[in-house]
């Protein structure tokens, strides 16, 4: 990072579908849904994990800092890694994993020219 670069602040979320839980991973998901409600979730640094109440899809959030031109693409790639880390240390597979990445500056930016 250059003197002077912004550090700029981007929420990821990264989408995907579990893939062939076991009995032992889908009980623990069934015990724990009340406590992963997209509505209790946020954007944190370490993730937060929701899913559905048909236990098929699920989101993490991150809520990740950069600068320079290349950092959306590097928010991406660490939301994703960090993802695929938390499922497989949770023992969940996943298929069809996918990342929206929002620069929060350009939300901001967007509402201040709107007033």
């Amino acid at each position: 990072m250059s003197d002077g670069e912004a550090i700029r602040v981007f929420r990821v979320t990264v989408r995907g579908q579990f893939a062939e839980l076991t009995e032992q991973s889908r009980a623990f998901l069934v015990r724990s849904q009340a406590d992963h409600e997209i509505f209790l979730s946020a954007y944190t640094p370490e993730g937060t994990f929701t899913y559905d109440a048909g236990i098929a899809f699920f989101n993490l959030r991150y809520e990740l800092r950069a600068s320079g031109p290349d950092a959306p693409e590097l928010v991406e790639l660490e939301a994703l890694d960090e993802a695929e880390r938390f499922l497989a240390t949770m023992g969940f597979s996943s298929k069809h994993l996918r990342a929206d990445v929002v620069d929060m500056s350009t939300v901001t930016n967007n509402l201040r020219r709107r007033r």
